[in-house]
């Protein structure tokens, strides 16, 4: 994507973390933004961050998972602002329990968030895009979308999702304006631990303790995501974490589960 300037970027999950570091780094960059969460005051704190960069943001509250509701968010952004170029599909929320101690309403709820809220980003909002001389559709995958780790089955089947259909949907739209970005971030400084279902209350105090000492700033990680749309990439590795990740990947196609789980529990 060449100019940044004038255009209108959709941001879901843009109450805090990545989504509110990417929302203000494209408004630095000349975007104007329809923030979308279903935190209000997050997402008042965003907007006047926007407006501290000068640009213009409207405020939606939605749950992505509601389908009607992200209908309707389409019909609002467009009055609002008249035009979409950018679309981050960003809003995520994960659990920490094995698959045996899953309920099927926490299935239901984070794969109704991570997954269907991408399609439905996707989706609704391609017609939008496809006016445009450039657009870009922004999919925020993971680390835990290159490798399956313990006690984050259902997070790791919606970000290999995720990652499944941004890679299908950048072929699809390989002769159009569109551009589609994939997202690995490893460790980022966000709430994600702290808003997650834990089954394990220490657990979940040593998650948050090693993503607050050790996570890179979600403002470096939303400067990367900008820099890679700029380039018109299609992959983004974000944190050594999302490095080594890859690398083992490659090197061992097979990791053996045994390493992961060790690896894991080293590091939790």
């Amino acid at each position: 994507m060449k100019r940044f300037t004038d255009r209108v970027a959709v941001v879901t999950g843009s109450a805090g973390g990545i989504g509110q570091a990417v929302a203000v780094a494209l408004a630095a960059r000349g975007c104007d933004l329809a923030l979308v969460d279903i935190n209000e005051d997050g997402l008042q704190q965003t907007a006047r961050m926007v407006a501290d960069a000068g640009r213009r943001a409207s405020v939606h509250r939605v749950d992505v998972s509601d389908r009607a509701r992200m209908e309707a968010l389409v019909d609002e952004v467009e009055r609002e602002h008249g035009r979409v170029d950018i679309v981050v599909n960003n809003a995520g929320v994960t659990v920490a329990a094995s698959l045996e101690e899953h309920s099927f309403e926490d299935l239901e709820w984070i794969m109704g968030i991570n997954l269907w809220g991408v399609i439905y980003g996707c989706k609704l909002f391609l017609p939008l895009l496809r006016r445009q001389d450039e657009a870009y559709i922004v999919n925020i995958s993971s680390l835990f979308g290159l490798l399956g780790i313990p006690r984050q089955s259902s997070y790791c089947a919606t970000k290999f999702a995720v990652a499944g259909l941004s890679r299908a949907l950048a072929a699809e739209l390989a002769d159009s304006p569109v551009r589609v970005l994939s997202v690995h971030p490893g460790g980022i400084r966000t709430s994600i631990a702290k808003s997650a279902r834990f089954l394990d209350e220490k657990l979940q105090k040593r998650s948050v303790a090693f993503f607050e000492k050790r996570g890179m700033p979600p403002e470096r990680a939303a400067e990367k995501i900008v820099t890679a749309m700029m380039s018109n990439a299609e992959r983004l590795l974000v944190g050594p974490e999302a490095y080594v990740g890859d690398a083992l990947k490659r090197v061992f196609p097979a990791v053996p589960s045994r390493w992961i789980s060790w690896i894991h529990g080293r590091v939790t």
